[in-house]
């Protein structure tokens, strides 16, 4: 897995999304100016999320986008899963990869399934609705700096 500038504005955009769930649709140049995401990126991403069943669009005056379910039900695990492949930081995570001969004696295969399994683990236990209330959350705080 690597988070890539697409997979961190995917997140984005979604936690925007879910940040306003329930309300009007947001268009594509609200998502840009708010996520701080050029528009041309932003409907590459926006057709991904919508392939991907994330997001639903909606066409006329009153159109834009909207998350297609609830911010609940759409997990950082699900999401990273899609936008940025498969979790494993190499292949042969895989407990079926067979390519390497020194598998089955190599000292750092379980290191790499114990970090995968810790990533999935944290991933898994996050979804949309959390994001959303750490958001407001820090929102709510006030910085001080001198």
């Amino acid at each position: 897995m690597k988070i890539t500038y697409k997979s961190d504005y995917s997140l984005k955009t979604i936690l925007d999304l879910a940040i306003h769930f329930g309300e009007e649709p947001v268009t594509i140049h609200e998502l840009a100016k708010r996520s701080d995401i050029p528009i041309k990126f932003l409907e590459q991403i926006l057709l991904d999320l919508k392939r991907g069943g994330f997001v639903e669009s909606r066409r006329g005056k009153i159109g834009g986008y909207l998350l297609a379910k609830h911010p609940s039900k759409i997990g950082l695990s699900e999401v990273v899963s899609f936008v940025a492949g498969p979790i494993e930081p190499i292949a042969c995570v895989d407990k079926k990869y067979r390519r390497c001969r020194d598998i089955d004696k190599c000292v750092f295969r379980d290191i790499w399934q114990r970090i995968t399994s810790a990533t999935e683990k944290i991933l898994e236990e996050v979804t949309f609705e959390d994001l959303v209330k750490k958001s407001r959350k820090s929102q709510g705080n006030f910085v001080y700096q001198i």
